[in-house]
């Protein structure tokens, strides 16, 4: 009877080690394509191998959403990017419409990756119009983000003001100051903090508008903002005030600088969110009603 109870015990002990083995290496049960997939990339560490299974899984239908964005994140790894990129492209389509935002997010890493300055912009617009209509996080106030393993809560108007953090910093890759200056300031005025003053702080040194970049400054270095006492904000902070310190504040304007007028693409980009993109539309955001306000600057 003893050896009875111990041979009828024996499935459920394998059953628990191999749950056991899936939470410890993150791995989804089963026996499909994709889990042999996630079982070559997180177990064997073979990522080519895992590559092959991830295109398996997208052809037969299974879970296609996760083997797209999981083997893009493989490419980009083996500096395959480029087909990382195409990839998605083509086959997204066969996603559901609530992966979609997610795959953009992989789409931006990969062109950040390849240096697709004008991919970024154009993508950071379309994901500006879904905040404005109203679809970003499919229709949700917030959504779960994860950063360093923990999860937290992202609400639309911190995601907006990441999202023109990040337009700014493509103009500047253009060395478009003007743009980038502008989308800075209104990023700042929905949720401000020390990187992005830091940044706009440049973009205006950059125009010798260094009185303005004094009182941008003058915000960190007083710990007016969140993140101005981080290490790294400090030391740039200093940076930017010896800079200041050393510059000739009566020179004139610099009438040549790269960038020092606005792009037909720049004003699209946030003119259209103001204004042209829903006009008539209830579901209008109130975060862009706020940068409404301030749409005559763009206009200059």
């Amino acid at each position: 009877m003893e050896s009875g109870m111990k041979k009828k015990s024996r499935p459920a002990v394998q059953k628990k080690e191999n749950e056991m083995f899936h939470v410890i290496h993150k791995v989804p049960s089963g026996d499909g394509p994709y889990v042999r997939a996630k079982h070559a990339q997180l177990v064997e560490k073979d990522p080519e191998a895992a590559i092959v299974w991830f295109w398996k899984a997208i052809n037969t239908g299974d879970r296609v959403d996760s083997a797209l964005k999981d083997m893009a994140v493989v490419m980009k790894q083996l500096d395959r990017a480029e087909e990382a990129i195409e990839a998605i492209k083509s086959f997204r389509f066969l996603c559901p419409r609530n992966s979609q935002e997610s795959l953009d997010n992989v789409l931006f890493d990969l062109y950040k990756k390849c240096g697709k300055v004008d991919e970024q912009i154009l993508l950071l617009k379309h994901k500006l119009k879904l905040i404005y209509l109203g679809e970003a996080f499919n229709g949700k106030p917030t959504k779960t983000a994860r950063s360093h393993g923990k999860k937290f809560q992202v609400s639309v108007k911190q995601e907006t003001s990441r999202i023109l953090g990040n337009l700014a910093w493509a103009y500047m890759q253009k060395s478009n100051f003007v743009a980038a200056e502008v989308v800075y300031s209104k990023a700042q005025m929905i949720d401000p903090d020390a990187n992005k003053a830091l940044n706009l702080c440049h973009c205006l040194i950059k125009q010798s508008r260094f009185e303005e970049a004094n009182l941008v400054l003058r915000d960190v270095l007083q710990y007016n903002l969140p993140g101005s006492d981080d290490f790294k904000s400090r030391n740039r902070a200093f940076e930017l005030s010896l800079e200041l310190d050393q510059t000739n504040r009566h020179d004139p304007f610099p009438l040549n600088i790269p960038g020092l007028c606005f792009e037909d693409d720049f004003t699209e980009a946030l003119d259209r969110v103001m204004n042209e993109w829903a006009p008539t539309r209830s579901r209008r955001l109130p975060i862009f009603e706020e940068i409404s306000q301030f749409r005559n600057q763009l206009a200059c």
